[in-house]
């Protein structure tokens, strides 16, 4: 009796969890629709200055104009675009490039393993957004810039992450079997260790989505990012900052866009992580 309790409790929750993921990917959907064709559903030209200035929210500007007399959606639009656009590039490079060190350094060994992993501890003993900031600071700015620092700053927990998942590959019996059997180094990664740990790489990149769009945000909020006339949220709201008492869209708007992206990417991040959980069996 216990025993298909149990099962009957296995498989409720794999059915919530499952429509929880399509749930999540059917927003993700339509927040990427938004971000593709944000210039075709702008209701104005985002950087036309031709509207009265910092009026507040009305049918005509649902969320008011700035201080430059540009309508505030239009902009908000934009700037999620570039946004998730420049976030989904960040993460990205630095899954590829911390996925093919660790793996490498995982499979070969050796010196390579040694020193990468040490300039990995090194990245990792720092403060993320602190040496984060120091390397766009010494770039002079740009959201090019303020991406590859941060870049240099988060790579290497994909690394530790696949070099791990790499070595505990290594010990197995199936990967010994392919030694045998003939494979080389390329055939082994390709068809047997990058299959096994994508899960886990995927689930920490979209985990790492909400961060990345915060720090991105964050760096173009203290000057280090995106500049004007570029519309991008971080920027925005750093624009707005000072009228936050006496025209509070002009930085709450691009507030509630970043908020409700983060929040989509990380509720996304949970369900896959719950989806590929190995005690969640799939199997019917």
């Amino acid at each position: 009796m216990t025993d298909l309790v149990t099962v009957r409790h296995q498989k409720v929750r794999k059915n919530h969890i499952k429509k929880r993921l399509f749930f999540f990917l059917l927003t993700t959907v339509l927040l990427m629709l938004a971000v593709i064709f944000a210039e075709k559903i702008c209701p104005y030209d985002p950087n036309a200055q031709i509207f009265s200035t910092l009026e507040p929210p009305s049918p005509a500007h649902p969320a008011g104009t700035d201080r430059l007399g540009r309508d505030m959606l239009s902009r908000i639009l934009v700037g999620l675009q570039t946004s998730i656009l420049s976030t989904l590039t960040l993460v990205a490079i630095i899954t590829v490039a911390g996925t093919v060190i660790g793996v490498l350094c995982g499979h070969l060994g050796g010196m390579a393993d040694g020193v990468m992993m040490r300039v990995s501890d090194v990245c990792l003993a720092l403060p993320g957004l602190v040496f984060a900031l120091a390397i766009a600071a010494l770039l002079n700015g740009g959201l090019q810039n303020a991406m590859i620092a941060l870049a240099v700053v988060s790579w290497p927990k994909y690394a530790r992450l696949a070099r791990s998942q790499t070595l505990a590959l290594e010990s197995t019996d199936y990967i010994a079997a392919a030694r045998l059997a003939g494979d080389t180094s390329v055939q082994l990664i390709l068809r047997h260790i990058l299959p096994n740990i994508a899960g886990p790489i995927l689930v920490t990149a979209t985990l790492d989505m909400g961060t990345m769009m915060m720090e991105l945000a964050g760096l173009s909020f203290l000057g280090l990012g995106a500049v004007p006339p570029t519309a991008e949220l971080g920027n925005m709201m750093s624009g707005g900052r000072s009228m936050l008492q006496t025209y509070p869209w002009v930085i709450i708007g691009p507030g509630i866009a970043i908020f409700m992206a983060v929040v989509i990417f990380n509720l996304l991040g949970d369900t896959v992580r719950d989806y590929l959980d190995p005690r969640n069996s799939h199997s019917q």
